[in-house]
């Protein structure tokens, strides 16, 4: 019997950068650039001294000590703290600005949002009729209130029983304490939850080593999906109820 299921953030309800092409539409640069030079002008603003070089040097590194928190320690440090690494590798203080640019950079994929998969709005509706519906998601450049606040404006938070971003989780996926979280928080037990999302490693392998059952989704990339080993592959989010319901039988 399946009481709930869980649905990864990106890559399975949006498409992960289809935002960028309203960026260029709207003469804008990419968002790796645009952070890139947000950095570069708030430093430039009062370190002259510091050529947007030495800043791009140090906005590189900065990005791999988030990727290796990641990936090997499954945490996700803030934006806040990701930016003030680039600040230690200059040697320097924190800006004047530096609370205005954390802040651009956090919003910057809530004001120019990522695209919904096709048929989310409708499947949602329908399997939240029979099961409670949670997210469970790594939070990268926009936190887990900005995240909500896509979800809210494109009128699908309310389907949603229980959040857990890592950012506010203190663990990202594979980590157990997500997986937990979201059993405890849908008042379901982790046998009887499915979660959905699109990566092997994270949300296959994860929720399968505590019992869960897992969909590998990949209706917005495949990445492997001839090796995986999930429960159940959906390639089309209108295909997710009868899958669901042929898990649960």
């Amino acid at each position: 019997m399946i009481k709930a299921i869980t649905f990864d953030f990106w890559d399975t309800l949006v498409v992960d950068d289809s935002d960028e092409p309203k960026r260029a539409a709207r003469g804008l640069g990419s968002k790796a650039e645009t952070r890139q030079q947000l950095l570069t002008a708030e430093i430039g603003r009062y370190h002259p001294e510091i050529g947007p070089e030495q800043v791009a040097e140090a906005f590189v590194w900065a990005n791999e000590q988030f990727n290796y928190c990641w990936k090997t320690l499954y945490t996700t440090p803030t934006v806040a703290a990701r930016l003030s690494l680039a600040y230690t590798r200059l040697g320097i203080d924190l800006t004047p600005g530096f609370a205005e640019l954390v802040t651009a950079v956090e919003q910057m994929e809530v004001e120019i949002s990522p695209d919904f998969l096709p048929g989310v709005a409708e499947t949602l509706a329908a399997l939240a009729q029979n099961y409670t519906l949670g997210i469970i998601s790594d939070a990268i450049h926009t936190p887990g209130r900005g995240l909500r606040r896509i979800l809210e404006r494109a009128r699908l938070l309310d389907y949603f029983t229980y959040c857990v971003f890592s950012d506010e989780a203190g663990a990202a996926k594979p980590h157990p304490r997500v997986f937990e979280t979201a059993a405890a928080q849908l008042d379901a037990p982790l046998e009887q939850i499915v979660h959905v999302g699109d990566r092997e490693s994270n949300d296959v392998a994860g929720p399968l080593a505590l019992g869960m059952k897992a969909v590998l989704f990949t209706g917005a990339v495949d990445r492997g999906s001839a090796g995986s080993e999930a429960t159940a592959v959906c390639r089309s989010f209108t295909d997710l109820p009868q899958i669901i319901a042929e898990i649960g039988d």
